[in-house]
């Protein structure tokens, strides 16, 4: 039996990376190329706990699962002007230690600018958080990554290795979202983002699911088929209330 289907975030789908990550809470999908997660899979407030939230850890480490030649260090990050950013927000997984620890691994981040990281990036991350309380909603599944524009030069982190500094900080990041109803009825968005200091509203930065899958050249939620799929991740919908 493949390991993902026993994961309750890969319901709906995994896609493929060099190294799959099966964390207690959470699944990434590393990329040895990039020296970073190419995807990170959760569910929003896995089983929706009402516990007393726990502290942010901030015990930032390598991920020692990675061989060596590809894993990212804390050395990497050190001076280099970029924030350690989260792909799975630590707010995301905070109803027990264990599982807020492992949002800290070094897996599970990408470089990202301090204005994008603790700015709009935070206040996606927030804003899908209260989707999540919305009472109508089951689990909210979502999938969030770097994307690489080769069109325009790429910037580099990291410590000297034989090719040079290791790292490539993404130009973008997507974020797709898949809730499901308690009635059943299954709803996607999806956004990307440039990775620099941005404005306006979020719903400025929606995009369809079908755009970020050929941006990153994988399926999302590939369990899923048929042509009202489709036409789901073909939809921009519209930014949810609360």
């Amino acid at each position: 039996m493949n390991s993902s289907s026993l994961k309750p975030e890969t319901r709906y789908g995994c896609p493929e990376a060099d190294q799959i990550l099966y964390n207690r809470f959470f699944t990434v999908g590393y990329s040895y190329y990039f020296r970073q997660a190419k995807w990170a899979l959760e569910i929003i407030d896995p089983d929706k706990k009402d516990l007393e939230e726990v502290e942010r850890l901030d015990n930032f480490r390598p991920d020692f699962r990675i061989p060596k030649r590809f894993r990212a260090d804390l050395s990497d990050y050190s001076g280099s002007g970029y924030d350690r950013g989260h792909l799975v927000a630590s707010a995301n997984q905070d109803d027990e230690d264990i599982q807020n620890s492992e949002t800290f691994l070094l897996s599970n981040m990408s470089p990202q600018t301090p204005d994008f990281n603790r700015q709009k990036m935070r206040e996606l991350e927030s804003s899908v958080r209260k989707l999540d309380n919305n009472k109508k909603i089951l689990e909210t599944y979502v999938i969030t990554g770097p994307i690489f524009d080769f069109n325009n030069p790429i910037k580099m982190i990291g410590k000297n290795d034989i090719n040079g500094k290791k790292i490539p900080v993404p130009s973008h990041f997507y974020k797709c979202i898949l809730t499901e109803e308690i009635k059943g009825k299954l709803k996607m968005w999806a956004f990307e983002m440039m990775n620099t200091s941005l404005d306006g509203d979020l719903k400025k930065y929606r995009v369809s699911t079908s755009y970020i899958e050929q941006r990153v050249g994988m399926l999302l939620w590939d369990n899923l088929t048929g042509p009202e799929i489709d036409k789901e991740k073909n939809k921009i919908r519209s930014m949810w209330k609360y």
